[in-house]
Parts: structure tokens; C-alpha cells; sequence
């Protein structure tokens, strides 16, 4: 009976030795991986491909540029819809859509668009502090691991994330389920860290006679409307 207390220890240390035999790295050591890489870079600049699916409504995939810089600026030029634009400058948010030569603007901190809290991985990612119920598994096409969350607390304009991790500690894809069951994902390419950006491609211009809209949020991960 003395012993017993050293039954959860042995359970814990065997599943241990199993996922290292499986190949799936430590949760923790994952975490601290990502979160190492992300928070010593000023830049970022990555190629993506984005695909929005609500209740089996999918949208076209599109794709396009990201680029980020400390603290909370994001630019998004998108090749497909061409025009398509989607800026934060750290304070506030705008989409613009050259088809319909609309704006809308929205304060960061209000936005429900879950591409925004993107605009934090670079300089302050601390996955704990915004996720909980951390998991890992092996992909299956051997491209890295994949890590999966859920949200903190119901204030985040979503419910949970996976992401594949690459071994270098980059993120290839992401998914981002929204509380409204809505699946944003990304698959991201050619990513280079501390590249220069001037800070003027996070100052957005209102084009001439386009219409602003003083949106208080933007519905599915920015879809158009």
C-alpha cells in the first residue's frame, strides 16, 4: 500500500516513453519551440493560402502575402480576390475590397475577425496565458507535429486552434474553429523571420470615394458580404 503513490508516476513516466517512441515531441518542449522562435523576430513575412468553411458553406480558397511586425501590425495582400486587403496598424483594423471599393474599420480590441490575434505572434505569444487543453500528435504525412488548444476564456472570437508544427519550430498550417462552428485555415509557405518592412505598409490610405464603413465587427474571419 506504501507504494501506491507511485503508480501515477510510472503511468505518467510509460506515456512518456511512448510518445518519444512514437515520434511526437514533448508538449511542453513544443510549446517553448514556437514560442521561441516567434517572440525573438520583429518580422515576418510568409505566403498563405486561406479557406473558410461555415455549416458546409465553403468559400474559394484564396491566397496571398502576410506580413507582421512588433507590436500588433499585420498586412494581408491577397493575390486571390485581387484588390483584397486586410490591415491592422496596432490600434485599429480595416478590410478593404476593391470590387465593391468598400472599407471597413474596426478597433482591435472590438474586432471579432479571427485573423487578428495573429497580429501577437510576433513579441508576445504566450500560449498559456490565451489556451488551455494543449494535445500533440504526429502528422501522418510526416511533415511535423501538430498541437491543438482550446480558447481560455469565451472573450476570443474563437474556440480552439491546431497548428503543424514544423521541426524548426515554424507553423506550416493552421485552423481556427470560431464559436459559431466556422473553420478558418491556413497553410503558410516560405516564411522568412526579421526581414526589413517599412512601417508605412501598415498605414492604411482610404482610397478615393471608397465607402467607409465604422463596422463593430467583421463576421467569419473577414468574409466578404
Amino acid at each position: 500500500m506504501r507504494h501506491l503513490y507511485l503508480v501515477p508516476l510510472f503511468l505518467a513516466l510509460l506515456a512518456a516513453v511512448f510518445a518519444i517512441e512514437a515520434g511526437v515531441p514533448d508538449t511542453e518542449a513544443l510549446i517553448r519551440q514556437v514560442e521561441t522562435r516567434y517572440n525573438g523576430a520583429r518580422t515576418l513575412s510568409v505566403n498563405f493560402v486561406e479557406t473558410y468553411n461555415l455549416l458546409g458553406h465553403k468559400r474559394p480558397p484564396e491566397t496571398g502575402v502576410l506580413t507582421l511586425r512588433k507590436q500588433g501590425k499585420m498586412r494581408w495582400d491577397y493575390s486571390r480576390p485581387q484588390g483584397k486587403l486586410f490591415i491592422s496598424d496596432g490600434k485599429s483594423v480595416f478590410l478593404y475590397t476593391a470590387a465593391d471599393n468598400r472599407v471597413e474599420k474596426v478597433s482591435l480590441r472590438d474586432t471579432e475577425d479571427m485573423r487578428a490575434p495573429l497580429a501577437f505572434l510576433l513579441g508576445r505569444l504566450d500560449m498559456k496565458k490565451e489556451f488551455q487543453d494543449f494535445a500533440t500528435r504526429q502528422d501522418d504525412s510526416g511533415g511535423g507535429t501538430w498541437l491543438s488548444a482550446s480558447a481560455r476564456n469565451d472573450k476570443l472570437p474563437f474556440k480552439s486552434i491546431e497548428m503543424l508544427i514544423a521541426p524548426g519550430g515554424s507553423i506550416r498550417q493552421l485552423r481556427v474553429t470560431g464559436r459559431d462552428e466556422s473553420l478558418l485555415s491556413y497553410t503558410f509557405e516560405d516564411e522568412k523571420l526579421n526581414i526589413p518592412v517599412n512601417d508605412a505598409s501598415f498605414h492604411f490610405v482610404i482610397p478615393t470615394g471608397a465607402e467607409v464603413v465604422n463596422a463593430v465587427e467583421f463576421q467569419g474571419g473577414g468574409e466578404q458580404r
